[in-house]
C-alpha cells in the first residue's frame, strides 16, 4: 500500500486497507456496532478520532498511527534546544521517543527521491537532517544507486 507521507488521508488508507485484507463490510459493521452508513463516513474523512483508529489499527492488523510518525520523522521542522536549567533538570510527564527512528518505508522513500532524481544526496541530508554516513550505508546496503 502505496501513501502519500505528505498529506495523509487516513479514510482512503483504511479503505484500501479493507481492500487488501478482503474483511466483510458486515463484519466492519459488528466490530464498529454502526451501520455502512458510518463505514463510509469513515472512510470519506481525511481524519479519524484516536479510539476509532486505534480500532481500525487491530482490525485490519496495520499500525495507521506508524503512518503519522514517519510524517513527523520527514516533515517537521527542526526542534529547536533553547532550554534553561531548570527546564533541563526537570523530568518530563510525557515519555520521550527518539527523532531518528528510520522504518523500511522511511529509507524506501529517501532512496527513492535519489534514483527518480527528485532531490539530491545533499538535498535529502539538509531537509531531512540525515547524517552522511547513515544516507550512504542505507545507499550501499539497499540499493545500487544510478548516478
Amino acid at each position: 500500500m502505496i501513501v502519500d507521507l505528505k498529506n495523509i488521508n487516513i479514510g482512503d488508507v483504511i479503505r484500501k486497507g479493507v481492500e487488501e485484507s478482503g474483511i466483510s463490510v458486515q463484519r466492519i459493521s459488528n466490530f464498529f456496532q454502526c451501520s455502512e452508513r458510518d463505514i463510509e463516513q469513515m472512510y470519506q474523512s481525511e481524519s479519524l478520532d484516536v479510539k476509532l483508529l486505534l480500532r481500525w489499527s487491530k482490525l485490519l492488523e496495520y499500525d495507521f498511527f506508524r503512518l503519522y510518525s514517519q510524517h513527523l520523522i520527514l516533515f517537521a521542522p527542526p526542534a529547536v534546544i533553547e532550554k534553561s536549567e531548570n527546564q533541563q533538570n526537570k523530568k518530563k510527564l510525557l515519555p520521550q521517543f527518539r527523532k531518528n527512528l528510520y522504518t523500511r518505508e522511511i529509507i524506501d522513500f529517501i532512496l527513492e527521491q535519489i534514483i527518480t532524481g527528485a532531490m539530491t544526496k545533499n538535498q535529502i541530508m539538509d531537509r531531512y537532517r540525515i547524517p552522511k554516513t547513515t544516507l550512504y550505508k542505507w545507499i550501499s546496503k539497499y540499493g545500487n544507486l544510478k548516478k
